[in-house]
């Protein structure tokens, strides 16, 4: 019996270390699940659909609205500039954000406004099959869901950079055109290669704006009243008349983003740098072609990666979207639309801030440390500390 009672004593120490340790690993991995999984649904949850203004007085037809994510410049990293770290972590960010917001708030349609990869522009065969690859898998998405994907100067390169091969490569993969028009739930969509409209004259400007005066022609043919007679508009396919909304990844022309506001506008020390045309933003022709082409209801944009309102022509809103990734933005973000034919209605939604999210790591790291001191009597509590002070006092 002493024999046993001595073996279950000695044996309390290792079991204190071991319960000590299994302590320690619970409480890392929920740090690790929380910071890493759990984070993108207590965030993205807070996120509504914003109501359509004016729904009582809509007909029935327009009652089904149409639920759009926008979310632009993702920017995937390549094989060149693209180091390993940096990839794991922002892709990380960015596929749990993306699959987490597919989840929780189940849109019809999502946009991504250009920009995908990083180095599209320049990168080879082997390296853009790989970007893709990456790609698909952190914006796979159900069948239930439409993914429509805009070209960037990232992906195709500037004006200068810009070939048909990388332009053929890229509609090939999202099925993009240069000039697209697609209708959903009776709403029609104006996407533009906005890298082509540097109006030069090259051979896919010209394509481009070719197929854009054909595309405002079909609308503007769709949106008269059918008893009013124009020969020009005999034969052309009839669209919902309903004004469009035009999707690119340039903005239209403003001089810099001194009207903008917002926690997620330009940094103070940028807003009042001039923008440079066909590179920073359209260039005043190019955008006054647009405008007058198409005379949208609304614009989205991307390409600044921070956030501008603006009206163009004192009426018509234009939204530059946010960067997606953590790469480009400390607090990223992503537009939630709700649109119908004739009205629509937009709500922004913030993902995790990456520094809140470096904070957690850094206060669970601190009280780890602390823990295990503590654990290994290196850390002595106050009270102990004085009392040995007294002790050695008394005994001298």
């Amino acid at each position: 019996m002493l024999g046993s009672s001595s073996t279950t004593v000695k044996n309390l120490p290792q079991k204190r270390r071991l319960c000590f340790l299994l302590k320690l690993v619970c409480f890392v991995s929920s740090v690790l699940i929380f910071c890493e999984f759990l984070i993108y649904y207590v965030v993205i949850f807070q996120c509504q659909w914003p109501d359509v203004k004016g729904g009582a007085h809509m007909s029935e037809k327009e009652t089904s609205v149409l639920k759009a994510i926008i979310l632009a410049d993702t920017h995937l990293l390549g094989e060149i500039k693209g180091h390993w770290l940096d990839k794991l972590r922002r892709e990380w960010q960015m596929e749990r954000s993306f699959q987490t917001a597919l989840w929780l708030l189940q849109p019809d349609i999502v946009f991504i406004l250009g920009d995908v990869f990083d180095e599209g522009k320049w990168s080879s065969p082997q390296a853009w099959a790989d970007d893709v690859r990456r790609f698909q898998k952190m914006f796979r998405h159900s069948v239930s869901t439409e993914l429509v994907v805009i070209a960037g100067n990232h992906d195709i390169g500037f004006h200068y950079e810009m070939t048909t091969y990388k332009v053929n490569r890229f509609e090939k993969v999202f099925n993009f055109t240069s000039a697209k028009l697609i209708t959903r739930k009776g709403i029609n969509f104006v996407l533009v290669n906005s890298v082509a409209m540097e109006g030069d004259g090259c051979a896919v400007c010209r394509t481009s704006e070719a197929k854009l005066v054909a595309l405002s022609h079909k609308l503007n043919c769709s949106q008269q009243k059918p008893n009013h007679s124009n020969k020009r508009c005999s034969d052309v396919e009839k669209l919902p008349a309903s004004e469009p909304i035009l999707l690119q990844h340039y903005p239209l022309y403003r001089k810099n983003d001194a009207e903008c506001t917002g926690e997620d506008s330009a940094p103070p020390e940028e807003k009042n740098i001039p923008f440079k045309e066909k590179y920073d933003v359209l260039s005043i022709e190019a955008s006054q072609k647009l405008l007058w082409w198409f005379q949208p209801r609304l614009i989205l944009s991307g390409h600044t990666h921070s956030a501008c309102e603006v009206l163009h022509a004192g009426k018509i809103p234009e939204i530059s979207v946010p960067s997606f990734s953590w790469r480009n933005r400390n607090n990223p973000s992503f537009i939630m639309g709700s649109i119908t034919p004739t009205d629509f209605s937009l709500q922004k939604c913030f993902l995790p801030f990456e520094s809140r999210v470096f904070t957690i790591y850094c206060a669970a790291g601190a009280l780890l440390v602390i823990l295990v001191l503590a654990h290994v009597q290196l850390l002595t509590p106050p009270f102990y500390f004085a009392q040995r002070l007294i002790s050695k006092h008394k005994a001298v």
